[in-house]
């Protein structure tokens, strides 16, 4: 048995491989082909013994530490300049804004239809009203750079302040005032925090000259942001922080409290760490992806409302987004349209929010087909025509001029 599972494991990552280099090829996002790939497992896994119960189980432990990694890598992408203050204000924004919107009408259909009360509706309305990083930052290497950062930032905060919505709401106690005082304690002592942490990790990233450097400072990361969803706090936001400080020597520098800090970090190190990270989030985020396939039951893709509610749940999040693009950033609202994915946190919250409101059993089908469906929306953008008759996707290989070249897509 212990050679068949590392059989099973190698093949496993070895496919994940093979669909990350077909992605790259064809423009079809990964999350589609990994959770059909669960889908197909079902049966070999099933004949050798392997117990569904125990894997379904690892779904939520698969999907925080790739959330983490996720948003980390995104951070780690990102440089700090003063021209691009005004972008990242824009794209946080336009998270929020889509985040409102399409939150408001989630709550009112799940008030009428479910007959759930305002919180309930509320705490349920709120997974699917979050962009998934896990997929847009991937999907946006094909863009060129502005919109590429558009997307990192606007996923990025999409994240946490859905998370920061979420916890605040299964803490308010059914009141206004408990969700607003919830809302900004949390996240003003999750800044603070955030920012003494962030500091603290990079001097140990910095300082540390042992053999083996990445995996404690991981590990620290990990148990920081579990200590933060136990105290009820967004610890996303120091995760962020910590990947922006790493990356952007240059403007803390400019901080005169912070130049020490500056001064230790070394060009090597953060060239060394944000490979050891994209290679743990390439395995996690598939693994995660193929056990979301893995769990799924087919009967739930029968289900007439499943496709019912999961079509009015894209209406309205793709309505509103290019509603907010025309009007916030008109010159990327065709590029950017379709690049509103469901994926991980939207299947994170909602396993949350299913222990905390009694809810139908055919929303299992709709998370998922709003997972799949997003992805597969995604997908056909990519391939549509621009106007001079290219199609968008490309092969990720080769960066769309006037944009240099970043990690592989995954």
């Amino acid at each position: 048995m212990i050679y068949v599972g590392i059989l099973i494991a190698s093949a496993f990552l070895l496919a994940t491989f093979a669909v990350e280099r077909f992605e790259r090829r064809s423009g079809m996002p990964s999350v589609i082909v990994m959770i059909a790939l669960g889908l197909a497992a079902q049966p070999l896994l099933h004949s050798q013994s392997v117990v569904a119960a125990e894997l379904k189980s690892m779904v939520p432990m698969a999907g925080a530490i790739g959330l983490v990694l996720i948003v980390l890598e995104g951070a780690l992408d990102i440089e700090l300049r003063r021209e691009r203050i005004k972008l990242a204000a824009k794209a946080s924004a336009v998270a929020i804004a889509a985040f409102l919107l399409c939150a408001g009408p989630f709550v009112l259909i799940a008030t009428h239809v479910l007959h759930l009360g305002y919180l309930q509706a509320a705490i349920l309305a709120t997974p699917f009203a979050v962009i998934s990083s896990a997929i847009a930052i991937p999907a946006s290497q094909l863009l060129e750079a502005h919109a590429r950062e558009f997307v990192v930032y606007e996923s990025s905060v999409s994240d946490i302040f859905g998370v920061l919505i979420f916890i605040a709401l299964v803490n308010s106690g059914g009141t206004l005032r408990g969700f607003l005082t919830d809302l900004a304690g949390g996240g003003l002592l999750s800044l603070v925090l955030a920012f003494v942490c962030s500091v603290a990790l990079v001097l140990v990233s910095t300082r540390t000259d042992a053999h083996v450097r990445y995996i404690p400072l991981l590990a620290g990361l990990f148990a920081l942001y579990a200590s933060g969803q136990l105290l009820h706090l967004s610890p996303l936001v120091m995760v962020l922080l910590f990947g922006l400080m790493l990356n952007n020597k240059e403007a803390l520098d400019r901080v005169a409290a912070l130049r020490g800090v500056a001064k230790k970090i070394s060009p090597v190190t953060v060239g060394e760490f944000k490979v050891l990270v994209q290679e743990l989030t390439f395995a996690v985020r598939g693994f995660f992806f193929f056990l979301l396939g893995y769990s799924t039951n087919l009967a739930d893709f029968a289900v007439l409302r499943s496709w019912v509610a999961g079509a009015v749940i894209l209406i309205i999040a793709y309505g509103a987004r290019y509603v907010l693009l025309r009007l916030m950033e008109r010159r990327l609202a065709a590029s950017l349209a379709w690049i509103a994915p469901r994926g991980l946190v939207t299947v994170l919250l909602y396993l949350e929010a299913a222990q905390k409101v009694a809810l139908p059993t055919y929303l299992d089908g709709t998370v998922r087909l709003v997972v799949i469906l997003s992805a597969t929306l995604l997908a056909l953008s990519r391939r549509a025509p621009r106007a001079d008759g290219t199609p968008i996707a490309v092969d990720a290989s080769q960066p769309p001029e006037g944009c240099q070249a970043t990690r592989p897509i995954e």
